[in-house]
C-alpha cells in the first residue's frame, strides 16, 4: 500500500486521538493512557453527542498540551460560535459538506474529514477527495474516514486504504474502523500523522472501555521508532 504523508513527518511519533467521549472516567482514562487529542461530538444525530454543558465539564478535565477537538456536521455558524464561546476547544473538525470559507470563518485551526469508499468507481472517489483537499488549502490536516450513506463517521468499518490519494501535502489523520486488531497494519500501510479511534475502544456507543483505550495507545506507542 502507498505511503500518504510527507516524508518529513515519517520520523515523528504517530499521534492518537480518542473520539466520541461522553463520560468523565473515559476522559481521565484517555489522558492517563497518553492520548494526544480527545474528541467531543456536537452532532445531535450521533449516539456520541454531548451537550454544551456536558462538554464544558469534560473539557475542563483535560490537562495542558492535550488537544480538545470539537466535531461538527454542517452546523449553523451561530451554533458553532455559541459553542466556541463556552467550550475551550483547541481544534475544530468538520465532517459534513462545509466549504473552506465556512471552516475558516471561525478563526480556529481545523481539520476537514473526507469519507472514502463510496459505491462508485475508485477514480471518482479519488477525484472527489482531491477536490476537497484543493479547496481546503488552509486546513491543518485531513481526516480520512469510511463512507457510509447517512452517517458522518462512527461507522466502525475500515475503508480500503489503497483509495487514499498519493502525495497528500498535509497531515493525514486516519480513521474508520480502527481497533487494536488492525491499527498496527494501518500505521505500517498508510504512515499517517495520527490515528483516530472511537468505536474500536467502546463497550457501546459513547461508552468507552478503559482496557481497550490503554491497549490501543500501547499498541501505537510500541510501533514508534526508538
Amino acid at each position: 500500500m502507498q505511503k500518504t504523508t510527507d516524508t518529513s513527518l515519517s520520523c515523528l511519533a504517530v499521534r492518537i486521538k480518542i473520539c466520541g467521549l461522553t463520560r468523565e472516567q473515559d476522559v481521565d482514562t484517555a489522558v492517563a493512557a497518553g492520548a494526544d487529542a480527545l474528541g467531543f461530538v456536537f452532532y445531535p444525530q450521533s449516539p456520541r453527542y454531548v451537550t454544551v454543558d456536558r462538554a464544558v465539564k469534560l473539557c475542563h478535565r483535560v490537562p495542558p498540551f492535550t488537544s480538545r477537538v470539537g466535531l461538527f456536521v454542517d452546523a449553523p455558524v451561530a451554533q458553532v460560535n455559541d459553542i466556541l464561546s463556552l467550550v475551550p476547544l483547541s481544534l475544530l473538525q468538520f465532517h459534513g459538506n462545509e466549504s473552506a470559507d465556512y471552516c475558516e470563518s471561525f478563526g480556529r485551526p481545523y481539520i476537514k474529514a473526507i469519507r472514502l469508499g463510496r459505491p462508485d468507481n475508485s477514480a471518482d472517489k479519488t477525484s472527489l477527495a482531491e477536490t476537497i483537499m484543493a479547496e481546503h488549502r488552509l486546513a491543518a490536516g485531513f481526516l480520512l474516514d469510511t463512507y457510509k450513506k447517512g452517517l458522518h463517521g462512527g461507522t466502525g468499518k475500515a475503508f480500503d486504504w489503497t483509495l487514499i490519494p498519493a502525495n497528500i501535502d498535509k497531515p493525514v489523520i486516519l480513521a474508520g474502523g480502527l481497533a487494536l486488531a488492525n491499527v498496527a497494519d494501518a500505521i505500517q500501510s498508510v504512515n499517517p500523522y495520527a490515528v483516530d479511534v472511537s468505536s474500536g475502544v467502546e463497550e457501546g456507543p459513547g461508552i468507552k472501555d478503559s482496557k481497550l483505550i490503554r491497549q490501543f495507545v500501547q499498541e501505537v506507542r510500541s510501533l514508534e521508532i526508538k
